[in-house]
Order: structure tokens, then C-alpha cells, then sequence
């Protein structure tokens, strides 16, 4: 049969090529004069790895997969840049096992099966054993996974699998289970400088032909995120303008133009996706606006969907906004529907407003908490019947069962608000909405006690009392809520007489207190 592609074996420490049974194995052979400059640099032993120094201690586990000394099945996680496939190769080169690579962008079931028979048939004639690099391991489906799973457990092979998504996620927990999971993080500045300074001056790389400003250095350290492959790869193109033009030195201006705009490190379906979005929304929580439009700005050169983020800007007027500026919701919405009409690049400037709008605007999750107390009694069971006089009274036979029978129309009281129940007796006097004190919602919370006092008719029930055994002690919460609130609207006895208006235009609020509050208890935003 001929092979649909050719991969790289060692075996014994000798390299030899071989068929492929599959269209999915990849080799590592030996980089070329020609190869790209961070290939050319890959370390050649496992004491030239720079920037994991937490999984290169005396036995750690890196180290004895690399040298052989315990057959560890391991999953390298780690955003790109950080090692992955170099550690790949070190195992290649120094272990005394067969070797092989593939890739899961275009490797199968059957590939992986192929390569496991092999392996195994080796085992029982007393071959070395097979280590099986994944390279992409993520991208293989459930099923794919699964054909590993008996090789894996038994040693047929040695997995080496590599990812740059969470493999909580993207791994199947019985694959997981079966491997030791090793966590590679970004380089730092120092790392990416030094092996940039590596590259500049070892023969495997320019061999000292340019010469690199400290201000083109530190240019190609900025613009590689900690991801080592990005840096060199702007290096042999700016090396290659500076030579092409017969200079001998990268300035910053060359280092700049190689590079014209710098990749920004951002996965739609990965973990950076879900970090940016959630540093995103903390950012406009903590009243941060210049950290918020830099996230911002990071989704949108990224390519993130402008629909995403405008959701999640309309999520958050209400979630975190709320009735301290009931205007963010209108901004919000606003911005969501100019991104469906205008579209990008335009909606950007939309959005940054929306987002200087919600950075800036007082802060209450008032709403949130409001709802979630309220969905947590409904499904534990508190409530009951709907009142009678509440109850539908607009179909047939509908009065003969009682129904609305007592209803009192708030529109027929001067205030616009009257004692009435409206809650199932089971939540007579539950609050679940607590205005907070900062913009708009102070003027809220200042109505919403009176209001809810003359819908409840506690301030009759406590006079009620009160005559009958005393005045109430001072500091009761009763006592305290009725004096509280009356000082504020600067009432006595008679203000539960006065219409709402009044009392709230005492307070210099020229809006109708009646539509307010029944929007405060009502909506949820």
C-alpha cells in the first residue's frame, strides 16, 4: 500500500523515516539552513528551556518525560509560544522509545488506531515502547479521544498530547484522568529578551550578521505577549528588511515596519476569550474606564463579534447599573440595535460611548439582588394563591368566583398610591428590592418606604399599637422606619394624606412618585 504521507521515528536513538498509514502523521526532521528562525532555535536539550522553571526541578515530571524515566502519559496545556511542541521534540531526540507525531487538525480514528497496533504488536516482540505525540489535541472529537483511552491505560503508548485550550473542557475527563496535566505559562519579558539576544548571536539563528537597538529589542519584547515564536518571528523579518537594505543594525523604525501591526493574542473560542470578556465587565464594575476601553479595543482589533459585546454592555446596565442611572439600560439598547443598523468599523465609536456611559455611571445590583431573593423563595415554594381582588375578572363567570372583588384603583387616590395587598399572603411584607444609595436610586430609596408603608398600612397598624401599649421604644425598627421616614419627606401624621407628589417635590424631585415606585417594585430591567 502506498503511504499517504511520511513521519519521523526514533527508535533506539536511531532516526529513520517511515510510511505513514495515515494522513495525519508529522515528522521532525532535522530544520535546514532555510527553516524559520524559531525553529532554527529550538533548545536541544531540556537545560536550554527558559521560562518553566516550575516543571523543570530535579524530578519533576517534565524532566522525567523528557528523559525517559517513567512512562507518564502528560498533556501539556499552555497558550502558543510557551514550549509546547519543543518539548515534543526533546523527547524525540532523547529518549530511547519510538517516536511518533501527529497532528489532530488532520489526523482520525483510524490514524490513531494504526499507529497503536503498531505500537502494540512492538510490545509483545520485546520492541521499545511508543510515544504518541498529539499535537492540537483539543480539536480531536469525543469519539477520537475515546480510541485512546485503552493504549493510554494499559502503556501501550506514551501520550504526549498538546493544547492551548483549557483541557477541562476540551479533554473527555476519562482521557484526563489517565494523564498528569502540566501547565506551561507565557514567558515573561525577561525570558523572550534573553532568547531574543540568543537568536541575534547563535550560529542556528543570525549568527551576529545584525545588530538589535535596545529600542527595536525592547519593541519585539512588547509586541510577543510572552509568546517566544511571535518575537523571532518579527526579528528574522526585520533582520531581513535591515539586510535587504544593506544595514547592519535593527532600529526601531525597521523593527516596526517588519511588524505592521501586532497580533493580538485572543481566541474567539478559548480561554482568552472568556478572560477578556470577564476583565472586560470587571473593568466597568470597578468604575475603571481607561481599563475598559482598552478591553474593549482588544475584542474589537481581535475580531470579536460586536453582537457579543453589546449583549453582554446591555446585560450589565441592569445587572450592575441599575436604578442608579436608569438611563445606562436606554444607552445600552441603544448601542445594541445602532450595531445591528451601522455595523462595523463605525459602531466602534457606539460602543466606546456605551462604554464610557457604563464605566462611569453610579453603581447598584439592587436589581440583581432584588430578582435573585425573589427566585430563590419561588423555588423553595413560598407564595400561594394569587389575592382574590387581583385575581383575571374579565371572562365569563369570573365575578360569580369572587374574582377582582375589592380591587381599589390607584388612579382613584390623589397619590396614586393605596393600601391594597397584592403579594400572597405567605409574602405579606417580604422586601426583596433594597435601593442603594448612590445616583439616582438615593431619590428612589427616599419614596420607596413611604410608598410601600401606605400599600401595607403599617403606619395605622404601628399608631394602632402604639395607643394600645405605649409609645414604641426608641431604636425599635419599627418605630425607627416610620420617624425616619417621615423626616425625610419633612411629614408628620398628615403625610400619609399629602398626594405622593407633594411629598416628593419636598425633596426638590420634580417627577410623579406614583409611576416610580410602581416601576421600582415592578420591573426588573
Amino acid at each position: 500500500m502506498e503511504p499517504d504521507a511520511l513521519f519521523t521515528v526514533t527508535d533506539g536513538g536511531g532516526v529513520r523515516t517511515a510510511p505513514a498509514h495515515t494522513a495525519g502523521a508529522d515528522g521532525f526532521a532535522t530544520p535546514g539552513a532555510d527553516a524559520p528562525l524559531p525553529v532554527r532555535m529550538r533548545p536541544q536539550t531540556v537545560d536550554e528551556l527558559v521560562g518553566q522553571g516550575h516543571l523543570l526541578a530535579p524530578g519533576a515530571p517534565l524532566r522525567q518525560l523528557v528523559t525517559g524515566a517513567t512512562p507518564l502519559s502528560v498533556i501539556l496545556w499552555g497558550p502558543p509560544g510557551t514550549g509546547k511542541t519543543t518539548i515534543a521534540h526533546l523527547v524525540a531526540q532523547a529518549s530511547d522509545r519510538r517516536f511518533v507525531a501527529m497532528s489532530a487538525l488532520n489526523a482520525g480514528v483510524k490514524d490513531v488506531r494504526a499507529v497503536i497496533e503498531t505500537a502494540r504488536r512492538q510490545r509483545r516482540t520485546g520492541g521499545p515502547p511508543t510515544v504518541l505525540f498529539i499535537d492540537e489535541v483539543h480539536r480531536f472529537s469525543k469519539t477520537q479521544q475515546d480510541s485512546l483511552l485503552a493504549a493510554v491505560e494499559d502503556r501501550t503508548v506514551t501520550l504526549l498530547a498538546a493544547t492551548t485550550e483549557n483541557p477541562y473542557f476540551s479533554v473527555i475527563s476519562p482521557l484526563l484522568s489517565r494523564c498528569v496535566l502540566l501547565t506551561l505559562q507565557p514567558l515573561d519579558e525577561a525570558a523572550v529578551r534573553g532568547l531574543v539576544r540568543r537568536a541575534v548571536a547563535d550560529e542556528r539563528g543570525l549568527g551576529g550578521a545584525v545588530a538589535l537597538t535596545e529600542q527595536a529589542e525592547d519593541h519585539l519584547v512588547r509586541l510577543a505577549s510572552g509568546d517566544v515564536r511571535k518575537a523571532l518571528t518579527a526579528l528574522e523579518a526585520a533582520a531581513g528588511s535591515a539586510l535587504a537594505r544593506g544595514v547592519a543594525e535593527i532600529d526601531l523604525e525597521t523593527a516596526e515596519q517588519a511588524v505592521d501591526v501586532a497580533a493580538v493574542r485572543y481566541d474567539r473560542d478559548g480561554d482568552e476569550h472568556y478572560d477578556v470578556i470577564s476583565a472586560f465587565i470587571k473593568s466597568m464594575r470597578g468604575s475603571d474606564v481607561d481599563a475598559s476601553l482598552h478591553y474593549l479595543a482588544r475584542m474589537l482589533v481581535a475580531g470579536e463579534d460586536a453582537r457579543f459585546i453589546a449583549r453582554r454592555i446591555v446585560i450589565f446596565a441592569s445587572e450592575d447599573i441599575g436604578m442608579a442611572d436608569p438611563t445606562a439600560l436606554s444607552v445600552a439598547t441603544a448601542t445594541a440595535h445602532a450595531v445591528e443598523y451601522v455595523g462595523l468599523p463605525e459602531v466602534q465609536l457606539n460602543l466606546a460611548q456605551a462604554v464610557i456611559h457604563m464605566a462611569t455611571a453610579p453603581k447598584s445590583n439592587s436589581a440583581t439582588t432584588a430578582i435573585s431573593a425573589a427566585l430563590t423563595d419561588v423555588r423553595a415554594g413560598k407564595g400561594g394563591r394569587v389575592p382574590q381582588q387581583l385575581r383575571d375578572a374579565h371572562y365569563q363567570g369570573a365575578r360569580g368566583l369572587g374574582h377582582g372583588k375589592g380591587y381599589r384603583y390607584p388612579h382613584d387616590d390623589p397619590r396614586g398610591v393605596l393600601t391594597q395587598q397584592y403579594p400572597p399572603d405567605a409574602l405579606v411584607g417580604v422586601n426583596y428590592y433594597e435601593p442603594g444609595d448612590h445616583g439616582d436610586e438615593r431619590a428612589v430609596g427616599m419614596r420607596l418606604p413611604t410608598i410601600r408603608r401606605i400599600v401595607r398600612g403599617e403606619r395605622g397598624r404601628r399608631a394602632a399599637s402604639s395607643d394600645q401599649n405605649g409609645s414604641a421604644p426608641a431604636g425599635t425598627d419599627g418605630a425607627e422606619s416610620v420617624a425616619t421616614t417621615e423626616a425625610r419627606f419633612g411629614g408628620t401624621g398628615v403625610a400619609d394624606e399629602r398626594p405622593m407628589g407633594d411629598a416628593v417635590a419636598a425633596e426638590g424631585d420634580v417627577r410623579p412618585a406614583g409611576g416610580a415606585g410602581d416601576n421600582d417594585e415592578g420591573e426588573v430591567g
